[in-house]
């Protein structure tokens, strides 16, 4: 008789079961706040190198996972990883971030993009994957992540990291036809490379549309929202059951646009009330996130009642605790092992706090 495989917590909470404690990890949960990872990190310097071998980004995956357990072990990445397969060139300098040089400006430029082919271009991705489908096992969830097509755009038609986005905006606006090409040759990559991940082994995939945000909600619902349901469509089209995550910075404004993307759970920032983000999505959509990355430098009863409150607001079903936003680079690393350990006991915390 086959013996029934354990199905990890993580994927159980986005498939919507309910759960005496809702999961828990961390945007960013490897990277500058853990010693282990700035050691590494000043051996090898290059961001890319640190993502794009094997050896390194199962490492720099796993690192927190040693240390902490959480219930999800996110793929060690970039967003523009897949960019250089369709033919846009990039690299990441530290304290600078991204540079893509050229920039995306032109027509032509669009035209000359190719397919996505990630055997081809990334099979680091795939190694990866699977190397921490063996080591986690079904102790944790084993989440990909892909950027979404406005976000990708941005980088590609600013040439790196911006504060105003004047570049793209005034392309939104003056040559809106360029910019819908672009999304639409973006969004089927993302949509192909999301595919990938998950045939190479991801559980969960969470989306970053980081920057629409910056967009009013008339024009999220002109140039990201229509991009991230055409990604959805045709990942749910061959991988139904795999649960997808959309996570945008600064959405207070935007949830019940998001929740009509097509993803199975909302990752929210702290500028909307827990509460209110479940009622305003629906019961329907499953909520991660919330807590303020800087709530980490408050004391350990500060962190103990932050993370009671935001479960009784939002709930055992569906829900996955996080920050909302990444770890921030100073937090100390003492408190966010108070975190998950706390978060790992919740339920016991709430019968007593009852």
């Amino acid at each position: 008789m086959a013996v029934a495989t354990q199905i990890p917590y993580l994927l159980r909470a986005a498939r919507g079961e309910k759960l005496n404690r809702p999961p828990v990890w961390m945007m960013r949960q490897a990277g500058r706040y853990m010693k282990a990872y700035r050691e590494l990190r000043d051996k090898y310097p290059s961001f890319r190198e640190r993502s794009e071998n094997v050896d390194l980004a199962v490492e720099i995956s796993l690192q927190p996972f040693r240390a902490f357990q959480p219930d999800g072990v996110i793929l060690f990445s970039d967003i523009l990883t897949p960019l250089p397969g369709i033919g846009i060139p990039f690299d990441i300098v530290e304290s600078k971030g991204p540079i893509i040089q050229p920039p995306i400006r032109t027509l032509e430029q669009i035209e000359n993009l190719r397919p996505l082919e990630p055997e081809v271009s990334m099979p680091f991705i795939r190694e990866i994957l699977q190397i921490l489908r063996r080591e986690v096992g079904e102790r944790a969830t084993v989440l990909g992540f892909v950027g979404a097509p406005w976000t990708l755009a941005a980088y590609a038609i600013e040439g790196k990291s911006s504060k105003d986005y004047t570049v793209i905006k005034s392309m939104a606006f003056n040559e809106p036809t360029i910019l819908h090409k672009f999304l639409s040759k973006l969004a089927d990559a993302i949509a192909i490379y999301t595919c990938y991940q998950i045939e190479s082994g991801a559980q969960v995939v969470q989306i970053f549309d980081s920057w629409a945000g910056q967009l009013s909600p008339q024009d999220y619902e002109t140039f990201a929202l229509p991009y991230q349901q055409r990604v959805i469509s045709q990942v749910k089209a061959i991988h139904p059951d795999t649960p997808l995550i959309l996570y945008i910075y600064g959405s207070a404004g935007i949830l019940e646009r998001m929740a009509l993307s097509g993803v199975d759970i909302v990752s929210i920032d702290w500028t909307v009330d827990m509460a209110e983000a479940r009622t305003r999505l629906g019961a329907n959509i499953g909520v991660q996130g919330n807590i303020d990355p800087c709530a980490l430098f408050g004391s350990k009863d500060f962190i103990r009642d932050r993370i009671i409150e935001t479960i009784r607001k939002a709930g055992l079903r569906g829900h996955i605790l996080n920050l909302g936003h990444g770890v921030l680079p100073t937090t100390p690393e003492e408190n966010v092992a108070f975190f998950f350990e706390t978060a790992k006991h919740a339920d016991e915390l709430l019968a007593g706090s009852a």
